[in-house]
């Protein structure tokens, strides 16, 4: 197991050991496989393990430009997608490595002051039988702080999001929605028992837990953005890449979609299983982005299509936009749709490509003011004092 261990570590990617020699990090020999170097800064803070769409990789970033603040990011490995994360440990190695396991407790409780938990997901695999809450005893015992993270399914009520929206996939009686559900009911009894400070990453999630705060999402800017024109060609073209075709709706907008794609008003793509790195080609041939049209939020999609200077469509719950205008001062420049008016509005931006070409222009701009990390880093350092 050493070995092979030791094997994956050296397979990992150059920029994990640029961080590990970079100035900040000091790497010591008695480190273990798999394992990070440890800031140099008096705050320390261990984010993981789900790293959804490289987030908790992101937020690690911006809390390290805080003075006094260091951050170590782990993902337990899943998918093919490839976002970078400081710490990246197979599934096998997560779930059954008993050494491994209590090699990155003794880890954590000997070098960070703050834990934050994505998901209410246990960053040490089936060490402990109480999962989250009992690890999270054994940290404060130690005098680490606990924060929890939510990203979306892990909080939100699938009862709640039926009651708040006709075009809710949780009006649905299926396998998908009765496991969100019980998935929500166990990590709302968590939270509430932990009593912890809660963090969401979408707006639409005050609405399962008001008390929340909302972090928002982090992309890079200068990854996303380009000089590609949009509304140039005679048929936009229309880019759908969801992340999960039932949440995002991808079903309910395609007749619509195909329809327009066949009398040559749009030329429509949907793509799927797209690794990250491949995605700002992507955007910068697309003219439209369609993210989803069930949630009410949006979401990192959104944030890099706007980024990349994008008209971007989606549906929105009114509240989504009130509370990050009234947070940020920006007003939301995601163009609202639902599966009903979603043909009258390409139809619209088509015939009236000036007024959206300028739209398109408020994208980068969005991103640039709340979604390049410095927002999010204020909002994590009031949990980390």
């Amino acid at each position: 197991m050493n070995r092979f261990l030791q094997e994956l570590r050296s397979r990992l990617p150059d920029w994990i050991g640029g961080r590990l020699r970079s100035k900040k990090f000091r790497y010591r020999a008695s480190d273990v496989p798999l394992l990070s170097a440890v800031p140099s800064t008096p705050i320390r803070v261990f984010i993981g393990p789900a790293n959804y769409a490289g987030q908790g990789y992101r937020y690690a970033r911006a809390i390290d430009s805080l003075p006094g603040v260091g951050a170590v990011s782990m993902q337990r490995i899943t998918g093919t997608f490839g976002f970078p994360a400081d710490i990246s440990v197979p599934p096998n190695v997560f779930r059954s490595s008993r050494r491994w396991q209590k090699q990155q407790l003794a880890y954590v409780l000997a070098n960070f002051t703050h834990v934050i938990y994505e998901s209410e997901m246990p960053l040490f695999g089936e060490l402990f039988s109480g999962g989250v809450e009992a690890e999270v005893e054994k940290l404060r015992s130690h005098g680490i702080h606990v924060v929890m993270l939510s990203h979306g399914s892990d909080l939100r009520s699938p009862d709640l999001h039926r009651e708040r929206d006709r075009w809710s996939p949780f009006h649905e009686s299926n396998p998908r929605a009765d496991r969100f559900r019980a998935i929500a009911e166990k990590n709302r009894a968590s939270l509430e028992r932990l009593g912890a400070p809660v963090l969401v990453t979408t707006p639409d999630l005050l609405g399962d837990w008001p008390s929340a705060t909302w972090v928002p999402l982090v992309v890079e800017p200068e990854r996303w953005e380009n000089e590609s024109p949009v509304l140039v060609r005679s048929r936009p073209l229309v880019l759908h890449a969801p992340s999960n075709a039932w949440i995002k709706g991808s079903e309910l907008i395609e007749p619509v979609l195909t329809r327009l794609h066949d009398a040559g008003i749009i030329e429509y793509k949907r793509v799927a299983g797209v690794p990250s790195a491949e995605m700002p080609a992507l955007y910068r041939e697309a003219d439209i982005v369609l993210e989803q049209f069930r949630i009410g939020t949006y979401s990192v999609t959104a944030v890099e299509a706007l980024a990349a200077g994008r008209i971007v469509i989606a549906h929105l719950f009114p509240d989504v936009r009130e509370h990050a205008e009234s947070v940020t001062g920006l007003a939301v420049p995601v163009i609202d749709a639902t599966v009903d008016t979603l043909e009258a509005t390409l139809r619209t931006i088509c015939a009236d490509r000036e007024r959206f070409i300028e739209h398109a222009k408020r994208g980068p701009e969005f991103v640039r003011e709340v979604h390049d990390g410095r927002r999010s880093a204020v909002v994590l350092e009031a949990f980390l004092r």
